[in-house]
């Protein structure tokens, strides 16, 4: 499974067809929205993760609401926002948030420990450019950000959902790159990486044909310098697991389709 696979507990709740489950809405109550790019599991919640998250989530923690969020006055200044979708167990949207003190981020992860261990991180570092969303990315991007508001959206190593049958469930689908896209101020970009090539040649397909999106190479993007190798690329490449970037940019008005 990959590192920014969203899963985590929910107890008492059901699953529909398919192992489909429903979707968090404000109140803790849950929508139905059929197909999901992640599955809600039990996950084991350390204390010091729990005990991070009870105490940080009130100080960088943003609830969901289906209301628009201000940037500029969650973080108090005027700066470019990125977000960051499924973050994993948070160590590289911790190490990039450090790295680029001038930029603010809004990392949005459902797994329980992984929220832990970030705050975790956040926890006496003196971090204040990072604020953290609980909650299924689709529905914060559709309910919570503005169009044309950010300056780069980061997938990084998602659930390939490598059988067939499950593609529907990747988060890199047409309507969701379209929503990325409205998201994105022109010049904005989107930043993806998967280890796996399949699911990379899928990935370059689905944003080559948004049209308000152009790609920033021919095919495959080098990795660039704010994404930091994580344990589990490392991992990968020590199996023999090729790691592909994709680097897509929205336009400006004046470039050329």
């Amino acid at each position: 499974m990959s590192e920014t696979t969203q899963s985590t507990a929910v107890q008492g709740e059901a699953s529909g067809p398919d192992g489909e489950l429903p979707v968090p809405a404000p109140g803790g109550r849950f929508s139905s929205r059929p197909i999901r790019s992640f599955v809600l599991r039990q996950g084991r919640m350390s204390p010091a993760q729990q005990r991070h998250l009870d105490t940080m989530m009130p100080k960088i923690g943003l609830p969901y609401r289906p209301a628009v969020i201000d940037p500029e006055a969650i973080f108090g200044r005027r700066a470019p926002c990125v977000l960051e979708i499924g973050f994993g167990m948070g160590d590289t949207t911790f190490a990039i948030a450090q790295a680029r003190p001038d930029t603010d981020f809004i990392a949005i992860e459902v797994h329980g420990p992984g929220v832990g261990n970030l705050c975790k991180l956040v926890a006496g570092s003196g971090l204040t450019n990072l604020r953290i969303v609980q909650h299924d990315a689709v529905e914060v991007l559709r309910d919570m950000i503005a169009p044309a508001s950010l300056a780069g959206v980061h997938v990084y190593f998602p659930d390939p959902w490598h059988k067939k049958r499950h593609h529907k469930r990747r988060i890199i689908q047409p309507g969701f790159v379209a929503l990325v896209a409205e998201r994105l101020a022109p010049g904005g970009y989107l930043h993806c990486a998967t280890d796996w090539q399949e699911y990379a040649d899928w990935m370059l397909a689905v944003l080559s044909a948004e049209p308000s999106l152009r790609n920033t190479a021919e095919g495959w993007a080098p990795r660039p310098d704010w994404r930091p190798l994580t344990k589990f690329e490392n991992r990968g490449l020590r199996l023999g697991h090729g790691v592909r970037d994709l680097l897509f940019r929205k336009r400006e008005s004046g470039d050329r389709a």
